[in-house]
This record gives C-alpha cells, sequence and structure tokens, in this order.
C-alpha cells in the first residue's frame, strides 16, 4: 500500500522527527538489504542519527570500510557518474520532462497540419487562417506526403514485377519488356508533387484563399491522397 506523499521539508516537533527517523531509517536499511539480495549488487549504508552516539552502518563495519576503499579506488569521473544530491536529480528529472514536452508539442503540430491538409482536399481551397496554419511546415507534411506515396507506389510495383524507376530506367524484371512512356502512377505522382509546389507557393504569397490543384474526386479515391498519412 502506497503512503501518502507529503510535503518534504523539515520537521519542527522533535517528537515527530524521531518517529519519523526511526521508521525511515528501518525502511531504508530494509531497501538496501533487498536491494543486494535480489539484484546480487554490493551495497552499504551508513546512517548518522543526531539522537545516537554512533552512526548505524549495514551490514557490518568490515564490510563498510570494503566497499568504501573500493569505491575510492575508482577514478573519479567513474565515482561522479551516478552520483546526485536533491539538486542534481531534480535537475536531470526537469531537463527529461522538458524533452518529452518538446516531442509532444512536435507531434501535435505534425497531427494538427495533417488534419488541416485533409480538411483543404476535402473543401478544394485553403483559407487564410494565419493563426493556426505555420505555411511551411504544412508544406513540410505535403511533401512527407507525397513521398511516402512514391515510396508505397514503388515498392507495390516491385512486389508484382513492373517496377520503373521515377528517372525512365529500364525496369528490373526482364518479362516485362520496354516501356516507352512514363508509368501512369509515377507520372501522377510527379504531377501531384509540382502541382502541390505552386500551390503552396502561391498561398504564401498571396495570403488568401487558394484552390488547391485541379481534379476530380477520382483523385482521393484512386490512392493519390492516403485517407491517413503515415511516415516511414
Amino acid at each position: 500500500m502506497a503512503s501518502n506523499k507529503g510535503e518534504l521539508t523539515y520537521i519542527e516537533d522533535d517528537s515527530k522527527r524521531k518517529i519519523t527517523c526511526k521508521k525511515r531509517k528501518a525502511s531504508l536499511i530494509k531497501k538496501v538489504n533487498e536491494l543486494s539480495t535480489l539484484c546480487g549488487i554490493e551495497a552499504c549504508a551508513i546512517i548518522f542519527d543526531p539522537s545516537a552516539s554512533q552512526p548505524e552502518i549495514w551490514p557490518s563495519h568490515s564490510e563498510v570500510e570494503r566497499l568504501i576503499n573500493k569505491f575510492m579506488e575508482m577514478p573519479e569521473m567513474e565515482q561522479r557518474k551516478y552520483m546526485y544530491n536533491q539538486e542534481s536529480f531534480l535537475s536531470k528529472n526537469f531537463n527529461k520532462a522538458q524533452d518529452q514536452l518538446k516531442r509532444l508539442r512536435d507531434e501535435n503540430k505534425r497531427m494538427e497540419m495533417e488534419i488541416f491538409m485533409f480538411q483543404c482536399l476535402n473543401i478544394g481551397c485553403i483559407v487564410n487562417t494565419a493563426n493556426m496554419v505555420d505555411t511551411n511546415y504544412l508544406l513540410f507534411v505535403i511533401n512527407q506526403t507525397l513521398k511516402d506515396i512514391q515510396w508505397k507506389q514503388s515498392r507495390d510495383q516491385r512486389q508484382h514485377g513492373t517496377v520503373v524507376a521515377a528517372s525512365k530506367e529500364e525496369p528490373l524484371n526482364e518479362e516485362v519488356g520496354s516501356v516507352d512512356g512514363p508509368v501512369h502512377g509515377v507520372e501522377q505522382t510527379n504531377m501531384g508533387a509540382m502541382q502541390i509546389q505552386d500551390w503552396s507557393s502561391d498561398s504564401t504569397n498571396d495570403g488568401g484563399n487558394m484552390m488547391l490543384p485541379s481534379g476530380d474526386n477520382n483523385n482521393l479515391s484512386n490512392g493519390f491522397w492516403p485517407s491517413t498519412p503515415s511516415f516511414p
């Protein structure tokens, strides 16, 4: 059963402080014993109690002396590698929390741009919402989506033995024969990428309501725009 978390401040009352010290000291020694037994590591504890004449030592005086000497023989960098006080421990956790917050913000921004991109495709235009949309980031998401589409098309073509590189190289499968023109899927993707680039540049310069690249509803159903974006 987890104990209630109290405020970590000095206990002014003498009797309460002594009772707390006795309980926490026994708990600490128990934890060190469990750590040493269960994990098979070398551990010791030295507790200086102001109310006692001698410090309390676990497991024995000779074992504590041996471990301290072993620790002092280590290089200074190794000694300080995992040493923490309250300030350094909190500082490390704070930095970890900041890094995690940054990753979550970046992920939320990417998802926001993906949702906005598909909303624009559904209505056929982009609305000037400068407070919500970062045009550069939106362009980045669009380019990443196009690259993912091209990669998936090439993968599917290789699986069916009809892959043709975007640079009009010869087919990898000799049974396919020569190809006079670009493959329909690759040509469509490249043209779509050029249209998206032009549309993004116009929306950045004009800042108004810009129409998306022309096309019918088949563009949404034939696989040009995936229903859910993914980034390999």
